[in-house]
């Protein structure tokens, strides 16, 4: 299974295609910040740890560029909260 995250700047989310199904985050891009808006993984490849994984490729990427993290998902909200190492 390659469950490589990219990053779609054009569709302004983080994707990954397993199996013909595709497993989002979506984002919005402000001045300094990104609001990790909505986690989407189809019912087939639920239970495989890929929402967890386009967290963690949003947060790397926040990281990386110096952006500010708002949490606007549930999820990801959850995610940050399980993750206490998570630098935000």
């Amino acid at each position: 299974m390659d469950s490589t995250v990219r990053n779609n700047p054009s569709g302004k989310r983080f994707e990954v295609e397993v199996d013909g199904h595709l497993a989002i985050l979506e984002y919005d891009l402000d001045k300094g910040s990104i609001a990790l808006v909505h986690t989407e993984v189809p019912s087939e490849l639920e239970g495989r740890g890929l929402g967890s994984k386009l967290v963690k490729a949003a947060l790397d990427y926040a990281n990386s560029q110096g952006l500010k993290v708002i949490p606007q998902c549930p999820f990801v909200a959850s995610y940050i909260e399980r993750h206490k190492e998570t630098e935000i």
